[in-house]
């Protein structure tokens, strides 16, 4: 064999020692006892689904016969139009809390290390408390009613908008970014003229994103008085108003689905479509 196969073969990479069969199946174990331990503490049974079958079989009957008085009709109108509000103002809200935080948190912005920590931990704050946290505390501050859902996914929405609008910038091409520095432009003037239009399109379907997500969220924040279509939802939950209850998750089906259908249009008119 010559010096140079000698050499080839020093330098060629091994292949990956395999994994131990014990290893694997010591893994699959834990994996086992923990989804085991996780089902048996919420409780979860199939005897708990056959106990309940009476009200479940009462509640069917009922989303059968939907509410239709025009009287309820006019009501559960109302309810939708203030969730669409509320999801609007939200998303405006959370647009005006997640800008600051977005261009320092994006990479090749390159703002300094100290006021990217700052961003990250602004960030960080408003998406950590969950949003129904946020409900419990703009209803006990400002009281029950439409603002405190606005307000609660405007916060909540701004650190989840931070983050991910920086990742819609980092993942930019980088060479009209560097063509642009080369001028002498700074760091904010850069990322005006060279991050943000490139990523325009991956920003707005970002923000037609947290518009469908908003939608569901205040559905669900009205159960803790922040307004809309959850807060009747709860109202005929509480009462076992099932025909009313079916009439509001109709409404709420068709909710999403338009805003799914606006969604769609709005995305292919600023060339984020795929």
């Amino acid at each position: 064999m010559t010096p140079d196969e000698l050499s080839w073969r020093a330098q060629a990479p091994r292949p990956a020692p395999r994994a131990r069969p014990r290893g694997r199946w010591a893994a699959a174990l834990v994996a086992a006892a923990a989804l085991g331990w996780a089902v048996t503490g919420a409780g979860v049974r199939p005897g708990a689904l056959i106990e309940g079958r009476s009200g479940g079989l009462r509640l069917l009957r009922a989303f059968a016969h939907p509410d239709l008085t025009p009287g309820f009709l006019h009501l559960v109108g109302g309810a939708v139009a203030e969730t669409v509000q509320i999801s609007l103002t939200g998303l405006l809200f959370a647009v005006l809390l997640a800008v600051p935080a977005a261009v320092p948190l994006a990479g090749n912005v390159g703002v300094p290390s100290l006021v990217r920590s700052a961003a990250r931990m602004y960030a960080a704050v408003l998406r950590g408390v969950p949003d129904l946290m946020w409900a419990l505390l703009f209803v006990a501050t400002i009281g029950p009613g439409p603002a405190a859902g606005a307000l609660a996914i405007g916060v909540h929405g701004g650190g989840l908008l931070a983050k991910l609008g920086a990742e819609q910038l980092e993942a930019v091409d980088p060479a009209p970014v560097e063509a642009i520095r080369l001028t002498g432009a700074g760091r904010f003037t850069t990322a005006a003229l060279a991050i943000v239009p490139q990523a325009a399109a991956g920003l707005t379907s970002l923000l037609l994103y947290q518009w469908e997500c908003n939608i569901r969220t205040s559905t669900v924040l009205g159960f803790v008085g922040a307004g809309g279509v959850g807060q009747e939802l709860a109202i005929s939950l509480k009462l076992f108003r099932y025909a009313e209850l079916s009439t509001l998750v109709i409404a709420v089906l068709l909710l999403m689905l338009a805003v799914d259908v606006l969604s769609r249009a709005a995305r292919r008119w600023a060339g984020a479509a795929a």
